[in-house]
């Protein structure tokens, strides 16, 4: 599976020890403010794994399927002793706010951290993950509706790259593709 995900990303193989496996630098320091109002890097505190999503907490197209599949994910490779945070970095700063976006994401998953910022902050994180947004129309209930980058990212504790996940595959490919990556905490 991991062979064929790494064809279908367009690698032609994989990477020595060290080395990125894709053909552009994907990732980068960030410096962003959750859900809480506490700053947060690209490292998670709790030294986990984390699956990082660019979209935005009331989107009704791919992130209404990205995101529950990242609560799917965490929850089962929790069963096998792996912690993985999940974490989302809005796309619509204008909708997703420190006071707005906790509530939806914690009914997706309670360990959920939604990131904000401001215009600079946030372009930086969307320039190191080659993140690009489009804004396609106003939705009257909803607000802005964006076209945004759709890959789940997989990140070490420390914030580095190390593979990315389509969401179209479904949950035990996914967590198949990141327990390949992940080790349990003993």
């Amino acid at each position: 599976m991991l062979r064929a995900l790494t064809l279908a990303l367009g690698l032609a193989a994989f990477p020595a020890a060290g080395q990125s496996p894709f053909p552009v630098e994907i990732g980068g320091p960030y410096a962003l403010i959750d859900q809480h109002g506490q700053t947060r890097t690209q490292e998670d505190p709790d030294g986990r794994a984390q699956l990082l999503f660019f979209g935005y907490a009331n989107c009704l197209n791919i992130c209404s399927a990205a995101l529950p599949l990242m609560a799917q994910v965490v929850d089962e490779l929790a069963r096998d002793g792996i912690e993985v945070t999940p974490v989302m970095i809005t796309v619509a700063p204008d909708q997703d706010r420190v006071e707005t976006m906790g509530a939806p994401l914690a009914a997706i998953h309670p360990d959920f951290i939604g990131l904000t910022g401001d215009e600079a902050a946030l372009q930086t994180a969307y320039d190191g993950f080659n993140i690009e947004i489009t804004k396609l129309f106003e939705d009257p209930e909803y607000g802005w509706i964006y076209a945004h980058g759709s890959f789940v990212h997989l990140l070490d504790a420390s914030g580095e790259t190390l593979t990315l996940l389509p969401p179209v595959l479904d949950v035990a490919q996914v967590a198949g593709i990141a327990r390949g990556y992940l080790e349990p905490k003993s």
